[in-house]
């Protein structure tokens, strides 16, 4: 592992004296939002991890190297480079093995970061259970069942199955945290009618629950759900509407697997006209200051 991955030394530095580092995953920046929001997000993002006196740690795959830890000029290029491919875990090891450059999902950002020793990780939302009749699930959930490090997000993204999400998350052991809400968000709502299982008003309840499943020799992530800010929260008929138009598009188109989410993110911020955008670079943002403060409080520890 220590040949493959390639922690830029002021992460090395930070890891080696215990201090507070948050990883972000790349797919955001490559897949998830459009040019150019895509690159300034990911610098807002950095900027906010270092305001709140954290370390943040960009992760993607240059050149066939686990990179832990981006400088700019790697940043623009996983926001702007055409070849860059979308990495779950499982393809990891083709992407060594081939030389690629590839952006990390949650699942793959996921197992990188652990490798590496970093605690907490800030994403906008977690894959899950797909919509319809086959059973198309993310290989986010068995990881977030099999990797103990702390996730913040905003819930799954709303155009997965949020209920048949919500049980396998329950069915698998993975402890889901309100933070500061008793329900799940559900990405560009604040609510989804499924209840959490502890509500967590600090970083230090947080903590807490994540130091007493280490001690438990628990094997899942801590799971911290944190509402999309209210001001930017896309009301609840505009966003019904949109998601229905897009899912029926993506059927019409049969747009599916790993290239269905992006899709659909694309087309409900257009039908929208930019709210669903706003709400998703408001909530990356907000999530990525929760993390830090977690990430403060456990490095105090």
């Amino acid at each position: 592992m220590e040949t493959l991955l390639q922690i830029k030394p002021e992460v090395q530095t930070a890891l080696a004296a215990k201090q507070p580092v948050t990883a972000f995953e790349s797919t955001v920046i490559a897949h998830g939002l459009p040019h150019p929001q895509n690159i300034e997000t990911a610098r807002k993002l950095e900027q906010i991890v270092r305001e709140e006196r954290a370390l943040p740690v960009t992760i993607a795959v240059i050149e066939g190297k686990l990179c832990v830890g981006l400088v700019d000029d790697q940043i623009e290029r996983v926001a702007t480079a055409n070849d860059m491919k979308k990495l779950s875990t499982r393809d990891l090891a083709i992407a060594i093995a081939r030389d690629w450059n590839g952006a990390t999902t949650v699942a793959a950002t996921m197992w990188i970061a652990h490798r590496a020793g970093i605690n907490v990780f800030a994403t906008g939302g977690i894959g899950g259970v797909h919509r319809g009749s086959l059973p198309d699930v993310s290989a986010d959930l068995p990881e977030l069942a099999r990797t103990p490090m702390i996730v913040v997000c905003s819930g799954a993204k709303i155009v997965l199955d949020l209920p048949a999400t919500h049980e396998w998350l329950e069915t698998n052991g993975i402890t889901v945290v309100g933070y500061q809400c008793d329900e799940m968000p559900a990405f560009y709502s604040r609510t989804s009618g499924l209840p959490v299982d502890v509500r967590c008003d600090s970083p230090n309840e947080v903590v807490k629950l994540f130091e007493t499943q280490r001690q438990l020799g628990m094997a899942s992530a801590l799971l911290v759900t944190v509402p999309v800010p209210a001001e930017a929260e896309v009301d609840a008929a505009l966003l019904n509407r949109v998601l229905a138009e897009s899912l029926a598009k993506a059927d019409r188109e049969q747009v599916a697997g790993r290239d269905l989410t992006p899709y659909l993110l694309a087309r409900m911020a257009e039908q929208s006209e930019g709210a669903t955008l706003r709400a998703n670079i408001a909530l990356l943002e907000n999530n990525a200051r929760v993390a830090s403060q977690i990430a403060r409080a456990l490095a105090e520890k």
